[in-house]
């Protein structure tokens, strides 16, 4: 079994609702995502993606149409949340708004990216982890092994 891993970059804001700190503003971030997947690479000489576990740009497309494409330059609102209502607003106006049924922190936002991904990989290729950086020293992180639905 060997394990790849792709690096992607997007910013996006949000804003914690009922949060104590700075969080509770409106603020963005530049993203980093590691995402890991496992599985053992293709033992086909007549294959063209022989010897690889996926290849890296069809993982690339998958993590570009299931997260990049919806939440780069996105601000991100918890919808059980009195953001709602600004959220509707600023849709309204043409930003590009997401409402998610939770709090838009680096924990929900890094289950939420598993379960996007885990479901659009290949047969068997297994997503093994994500890692969500907010910050260069702050970072979310979600592993199969602790997931017992993956």
């Amino acid at each position: 079994m060997i394990r790849i891993t792709k690096k992607f970059d997007f910013e996006a804001g949000h804003a914690l609702f009922g949060y104590d700190g700075k969080c509770k503003n409106l603020h963005g971030h530049s993203y980093k995502l590691y995402v890991t997947v496992i599985g053992e690479p293709i033992n086909n000489p007549h294959n063209v993606k022989n010897g690889m576990v996926i290849d890296f740009g069809d993982l690339k497309r998958i993590v570009q149409e299931q997260i990049i494409d919806a939440f780069d330059h996105a601000m991100v609102f918890n919808e059980l949340s009195p953001h709602k209502a600004l959220a509707d607003e600023l849709r309204a106006k043409g930003h590009r708004i997401i409402t998610v049924p939770y709090q838009p922190t680096s924990e929900n936002l890094v289950t939420d990216f598993a379960q996007r991904i885990a479901y659009q990989l290949p047969a068997g290729v297994t997503l093994f982890s994500i890692r969500l950086c907010e910050t260069e020293s702050s970072y979310a992180e979600w592993f199969a092994s602790d997931n017992s639905a993956y």
